[in-house]
């Protein structure tokens, strides 16, 4: 079994910056692709960006040049840095982590709300 914890949502206001983190643990032998989606009510969950094992990244449009991703394999753990936050950032952001043998989890969500 393994876990995800995500951290990092929160309040912000426009122009504003927050960083999420989305941990891993548990029987862990190997992470292939890390990403964050995000779910805005009433809307299809979407792809934010992905991270392949390699270091390999893509982003949506939207967040090209605002979003960072990042992973840190020692602490089995992904990143999301999110500069110059609009309110249509505003949503549910979800971790998605594939494994090895074990297939892909995600994580419980985190909220970020951007507004004045």
């Amino acid at each position: 079994q393994v876990q995800l914890v995500e951290s990092g949502g929160g309040l912000v206001q426009p122009g504003g910056s927050l960083r999420l983190s989305c941990a891993a643990s548990g029987s862990i032998f190997r992470i292939n692709a890390m990403g964050w989606y995000r779910q805005a009510p009433g809307k299809q969950r979407e792809l934010v960006a992905a991270i392949t094992s390699g270091g390999s990244t893509n982003y949506a449009d939207s967040v090209k040049g605002r979003f960072t991703i990042s992973r840190d394999d020692a602490k089995s753990t992904v990143y999301l840095q999110m500069n110059s936050l609009k309110p249509e950032d505003t949503a549910g952001y979800y971790c998605n982590v594939e494994f090895a043998y074990l297939g892909g989890y995600w994580g419980q969500g985190t909220q970020v709300t951007v507004s004045s």
